[in-house]
């Protein structure tokens, strides 16, 4: 794979898992996710179905932020191995037919990088004070920040330094701001990329895509929520149109290299139509689509964004991106109710995602029906986003998986105790006990991947809705399938011109018509491909 110059535009319909490293799996038994764990359990992976992995930042770092404040781009954490372990990782991923992005985190480092750490000792107007935001302060005495900038983790965007002056961090204290009018930042940036990709990665994950350009002269917001983005002005901070030109020259840089090396923008933008933007022929291959995220379980606003959603990345010609969950929000079983009805709701969503045209990310866990676990104890509760409030923690959707095994830690390691400790509750949703029951959500995504990869209908292509009563989605994909999600209270009873293929409850085909239950999703076709092997 890593040699292949052939074209397949693979970026354009896959199925790409994110693994949140520290709790995937641990191979040195110290409660940690490491590199050596996730290269254990690819055959797991690859036996799911998904066509690439996205793992988490593992370079060294402080782990402020749990490895976005990254220290060193081009070296492995000893937290998550060597860099020997990620080569070897991407190695066997290949020989699985597995391509492997990594992430890169572009608009901060760590305030232990290098650079940082002689920015402080260089002192103001140095040269390396100018690959950061160094400003001095307001007032008589200099002792008020240089804006009126909020930080995305609560508080003020800026910390004094002891000579006076101020630097700016858009997250953390610990995660400094990087000047991107510097061209010491582009030239780093470049060289960090061709390490990995000469490494064989086949693409990377660009952490906060929107954010490396700021306003000329960092003026005030003046008014508003700077949390998110309000209306259709981006902020001073987010969403510049320089950036830009940052992704069209990574895209040059990738396209100099075989196999199809892909950019994907984490991009939060007001709208979709500035999100669109990103993935423009000459920019990155995807963006992730947040607004069909935040979309809750109703199916005239899912229809509304997934239609708003294909038209605006179309326009530029790229394909649109489908997620339900990641490191940074509530596991969605919880988001759609959690219990009971939240797993119906969680399993009937993941059939509609997987019918839609262009690509589908899958969280770690969500194979499995993970909910967020919203009751770990306070001692364990370390994400530096609690500052905007209990509520905005993410600790409780990135709980270590579980494997295997009646207790804790459910064959995750040879620890007796994880990082962020497993729910007990949690031993019918391991790997283990799902492998066995052809009604488990394990089953249930490996079917639905199973037919997708086999079928020519799904991937990229077209979409065409068809006539459902109030509260389904029903919809074609040429040749021959479809696709119906009943999000009303009520069961419905409609007409399926073909073979069910896969649904999120049994059912069953009688006289050309069947029985959907509420929260239930069902796939059928007049044409049955074949499965074959992977």
């Amino acid at each position: 794979m890593q040699g292949s110059t052939v074209a397949t535009r693979w970026w354009r319909d896959a199925v790409i898992y994110q693994i949140y490293v520290r709790s995937f799996a641990d191979g040195n038994g110290d409660g940690v996710g490491d590199l050596p764990g996730v290269r254990a359990r690819l055959p797991y992976l690859a036996a799911l179905g998904v066509d690439a992995v996205w793992l988490t930042p593992f370079y060294r770092s402080p782990m402020a932020d749990f490895g976005y404040d990254v220290a060193d781009y081009r070296r492995v954490d000893p937290l998550f191995g060597e860099l020997a372990d990620a080569r070897a990782l991407i190695e066997d991923a290949h020989a699985l037919d597995l391509r492997v992005i990594v992430d890169i985190v572009p608009n901060h480092t760590s305030d232990r990088h290098a650079w940082f750490t002689a920015a402080l000792a260089a002192g103001p107007g140095s040269p390396e004070r100018a690959r950061y935001h160094f400003r001095d302060g307001r007032g008589p005495d200099g002792s008020q920040p240089p804006n009126d900038w909020e930080s995305v983790f609560g508080g003020r965007a800026w910390t004094r330094v002891p000579d006076g002056q101020w630097y700016l961090h858009l997250f953390a204290p610990e995660q400094p701001d990087l000047n991107w009018d510097n061209p010491e930042v582009h030239a780093e940036f470049a060289d960090v990329l061709r390490f990995w990709l000469d490494l064989g990665v086949d693409g990377f994950r660009i952490d906060v895509a929107h954010g490396m350009v700021k306003k000329d002269g960092l003026p005030d917001v003046g008014h508003g929520d700077q949390s998110r983005m309000l209306g259709t002005d981006p902020l001073p901070y987010f969403d510049q149109d320089g950036v830009h030109e940052i992704h069209r020259t990574w895209r040059a840089l990738l396209d100099s290299y075989p196999g199809e090396r892909i950019a994907v923008a984490e991009a939060w933008a007001s709208t979709p139509e500035r999100l669109a933007r990103y993935v423009r022929p000459d920019e990155a291959h995807q963006a992730f689509n947040f607004h069909y995220l935040g979309t809750g379980w109703n199916a005239a606003a899912l229809r509304e964004v997934i239609d708003v959603s294909l038209a605006t990345s179309g326009a530029v010609g790229a394909p649109t991106t489908w997620v339900l969950s990641n490191h940074d929000v509530r596991r969605h079983v919880t988001r759609f109710g959690d219990g009971e009805a939240g797993l119906a709701r969680a399993r009937a969503a993941a059939l509609l995602m997987l019918a839609l045209p262009g690509s589908a990310y899958v969280y770690q866990g969500e194979e499995l029906g993970l909910p967020e676990v919203l009751d770990l104890p306070a001692e364990f509760l370390l994400d530096p986003q609690l500052g905007r409030g209990a509520e905005a923690g993410r600790d409780g959707c990135r709980v270590p998986l579980p494997w295997s095994g009646d207790a804790p830690p459910f064959g995750f390691g040879t620890a007796e105790d994880t990082w962020l400790p497993i729910p007990a509750s949690w031993s019918g949703l391991s790997v283990a006990a799902q492998e066995g029951d052809p009604e488990s959500t394990l089953a249930l995504y490996r079917a639905a991947l199973a037919f997708r990869r086999s079928s020519p209908a799904l991937g990229d292509g077209d979409l065409i809705w068809e006539d459902a009563p109030e509260g389904v989605l029903r919809l074609r994909r040429d040749p021959g399938f479809g696709c119906a999600v009943n999000l009303g209270p009520e069961a419905v009873t409609i007409p399926v011109d073909g073979d069910v293929v896969v649904s999120s409850v049994p059912l069953a085909v009688d006289g050309g018509r069947l029985t959907l239950p509420s929260d239930a999703a069902v796939w059928w076709t007049t044409t049955r491909p074949d499965l074959g092997e992977r």
